[in-house]
């Protein structure tokens, strides 16, 4: 590791480098998109991100021959705050050039951070947690870029299972493209007699997000997923935060609730691809791109989105009603973005491997698995420094 420096992010300089610096290591590669250093500085900062009121947390850049080279953050949940079937100390925003030895250096000091506050496990990478962009990408290198997913190359997963990371889940994304079937003309599980009277559709109120609909996202999708593994709660402040973005981005009929029997019992939400308007900005908003975006989000036709959230009333999974809810749910949003949109195809991620739940359904409707993600999980305590080091050499390529 000679040459190679780890240093802190502790200024303002060093944050803003942590921020922009996949595309300054993965610029040209095929399936990587850059994206937009304001969303990252909101994403990534300690006070503007509600996130890290619930961890302590600290990054780390990796520089050699004065060009930085790769970056990690570590955090440990606070101790009311228990991931389910997971760790605490978590490792995340894994980025590096195709260097084993520079992988070795931002692991080892995230390692050491994390050990230093009580890890015998980590898991990761989360970014920053597991409702955020999870998981590093080990399929799917060069198709689309998706708005709010991860991008790896194809390196960095072999590296680090190199160094004694092993797989904890796989994490899948569908892809639905609309040409493939008619939409228009299949019958809507909502229209059919036994459902007509029970299952009501309405639209997110984009003018009254805050003011009663984050807090009713917040509700149905810890509901949904509490139990699930590596589930931790997310709050009506960090959708608040994400509400700003749904206002101005999200179209009308991409945020919608559905109600059982008068009740509202399961959303979704899904955003248009901004990948496809942002290309050319190199990740760089201010000061003319921010002009340049606005005009093309009124004016564009979006050609893909993602399916970002999505959550059904605990009581009613596994259940028949729970699954004509769930039919009905991902029929609407496909009819709402392939039918009423322009959307050619539509991206549903991430699920669990093993939540076939949720999986069924998607592939009943036409998904295809477009992406794959790996959460990783490594013990850090009890083997002695210098068996582990002689255990890597050995692993290096």
């Amino acid at each position: 590791m000679a040459g190679i420096e780890i240093v802190p992010v502790d200024n303002l300089l060093r944050f803003l480098t942590f921020c922009k610096l996949p595309r300054l290591i993965y610029k040209g590669q095929k399936g990587f998109a850059p994206s937009l250093d304001a969303e990252r500085w909101n994403l990534y900062s300690h006070k503007l991100n509600p996130h890290f009121k619930h961890v302590e947390a600290q990054e780390f850049l990796a520089r050699r021959d004065g060009k930085w080279v790769g970056r990690i953050g570590a955090q440990v949940y606070k101790p009311e705050i228990q991931p389910v079937s997971t760790s605490r100390w978590q490792f995340g925003s894994l980025d590096a050039i195709d260097d084993i030895e520079v992988v070795r250096a931002l692991t080892q000091a995230a390692e050491e951070w994390l050990r230093a506050r009580g890890a015998e496990t980590i898991v990761g990478p989360f970014a920053p947690d597991i409702n955020g962009e999870s998981g590093m990408l080990i399929d799917g290198f060069e198709a689309t870029p998706m708005f709010l997913m991860p991008w790896h190359p194809p390196y960095l997963s072999r590296l680090i299972e190199a160094l004694g990371y092993d797989k904890a889940k796989d994490l899948i994304s569908y892809r639905h493209l609309s040409a493939e079937q008619d939409l228009s003309k299949e019958r809507r599980i909502a229209d059919r007699p036994e459902w007509r009277n029970r299952l009501k559709i309405r639209q997110l109120d984009r003018d009254h997000l805050k003011q009663g609909e984050t807090a009713l996202m917040s509700d149905l999708f810890n509901d949904a997923w509490r139990g699930n593994w590596g589930f931790v709660p997310l709050g009506k402040d960090e959708l608040d935060g994400f509400a700003d973005l749904m206002k101005y981005v999200m179209p009308p009929e991409f945020g919608i609730v559905l109600e059982f029997d008068g009740a509202p019992v399961s959303f979704a939400v899904a955003l248009p691809n901004l990948h496809e308007i942002t290309a050319d900005f190199d990740g760089k908003l201010l000061p003319f791109n921010l002009f340049k975006l606005i005009s093309r989000i009124r004016k564009h036709k979006f050609s893909t989105a993602r399916l970002l959230l999505l959550g059904t009333r605990k009581t009613l999974q596994n259940s028949a009603t729970g699954g004509a809810i769930l039919l009905s749910l991902i029929e609407d949003m496909r009819r709402r973005s392939c039918v009423d949109a322009s959307i050619v195809a539509l991206e549903a991620g991430w699920v669990l491997e093993d939540n076939m739940g949720m999986r069924k359904p998607i592939e009943m409707f036409g998904g295809k698995i477009d992406k794959i993600h790996r959460v990783y999980e490594k013990r850090v305590a009890g083997a002695p420094p210098a068996a582990t080091e002689a255990v890597r050499e050995e692993a290096t390529p």
